[in-house]
């Protein structure tokens, strides 16, 4: 469904150290960015798997990044573990936390979550669809 999801981050270094902590648990790793032209960049993806991609970008416009108010990225873990591993990698890599981890019956059986804010106060989610 998706091609990619960026967020605005302030710091990218900052930023992949959070997001390794977060997706590593999740399989995803970074991968180069070619320049294009467009700002710093960072890249996750699934080792094989051409699309979908998760970006960190300081603002094309130069300006001074913002969360986005009511916006979250959520990613699939393959496990209960990996969700709790990411939230604990996150939070020792200067996340801010939104949610424990802990199942969501609210949400759908077999549903088992957390939140995060990443350091530039971007929602991320993480969760295992059992």
């Amino acid at each position: 469904m998706f091609s990619h999801v960026t967020v605005g981050v302030s710091d990218l270094d900052r930023a992949a150290a959070f997001y390794d902590a977060v997706l590593a648990p999740l399989g995803l790793v970074q991968r180069d960015v070619v320049p294009d032209g467009g700002p710093p960049s960072r890249c996750w993806h699934i080792p094989g798997v051409n699309l979908p991609r998760f970006y960190t970008y300081r603002p094309f416009d130069g300006r001074p990044c913002s969360a986005a108010n009511g916006g979250m990225v959520a990613f699939l873990a393959p496990s209960p573990k990996a969700v709790e591993d990411a939230y604990a990698g996150g939070l020792q890599q200067g996340g801010a936390d939104e949610g424990p981890p802990g199942p969501r019956p609210h949400y759908g059986p077999d549903y088992f979550g957390a939140y995060l804010r990443d350091p530039d106060g971007n929602k991320v989610h993480v969760v295992h669809r059992g």
